[in-house]
C-alpha cells in the first residue's frame, strides 16, 4: 500500500507543474506593467472623458500568493502613474463584501489610493466574470471611461467595457 501512495503522490505532483519563483514572477509581472504603463503614458492625461483604471486584488494588486498582504511593486506604480495623470482607481474583486474594511486597510497600509473598491455582495451568486463585467458597467454608468484593466485570470478582464486589458501571469491558472 505504501508503494501505490507513492505513485499517486508522484503522479500527482507531476501534473501540477510547480509555480516559478518569486523573482521570476515579478519579472513576468513586470513585462506586463511596463506595457500598461507605456500604455498610460499616451492615453493619459486623457481630454474629454473621466479616465479609469480598474484593478484585480489577489494576485495582481496584492501579492497573495507569493507575499501575502503585499503590494504588486510594478501594480502599484501604475495605480500611482494613473492618478498622477487624473485618472480614478478603482478595484474590482470577487471578495466578499464581508472582508471588504480588513482588504481596504491592506490597500491603504501598502500604499494604494482609489476612488472606490467593487466586492462581491453577500447574497451576488454570480460567476466572476460577470460580477466583474456589471462592476465594469457600473463604473461607466458613473461616467468614467475605463482605460486599462489589469488582473491575471481571464475573468478579471472578459466580458469588454475597458480600452485595453493587462493580463499578469497566473500560470494555467495556478494564481486564480
Amino acid at each position: 500500500m505504501q508503494t501505490l501512495a507513492v505513485l499517486v503522490t508522484t503522479a500527482v505532483a507531476a501534473a501540477a507543474p510547480a509555480l516559478p519563483s518569486y523573482d521570476t514572477w515579478l519579472a513576468d509581472v513586470t513585462t506586463v506593467t511596463d506595457r500598461a504603463a507605456t500604455y498610460l503614458d499616451d492615453r493619459l492625461p486623457a481630454t474629454g472623458i473621466r479616465a479609469a483604471i480598474v484593478l484585480d486584488i489577489d494576485n495582481t494588486a496584492l501579492q497573495s500568493r507569493y507575499k501575502p498582504y503585499d503590494a504588486t511593486p510594478g501594480v502599484l506604480a501604475l495605480a500611482r502613474q494613473a492618478r498622477a495623470d487624473g485618472a480614478a482607481v478603482f478595484f474590482v474583486t470577487a471578495r466578499p463584501e464581508i472582508i471588504e474594511s480588513a482588504t481596504e486597510v491592506n490597500l491603504r497600509i501598502v500604499g494604494y489610493r482609489w476612488t472606490d473598491i467593487y466586492t462581491r455582495p453577500t447574497f451576488d451568486f454570480s460567476d466572476n466574470q460577470t460580477l466583474k463585467t456589471n462592476a465594469r458597467i457600473d463604473i461607466e454608468r458613473r461616467g468614467y471611461t475605463i482605460v486599462a484593466n489589469v488582473g491575471n485570470s481571464a475573468t478579471d478582464l472578459g466580458g469588454g467595457h475597458a480600452e485595453r486589458t493587462f493580463k499578469l501571469p497566473d500560470y494555467d491558472g495556478q494564481l486564480d
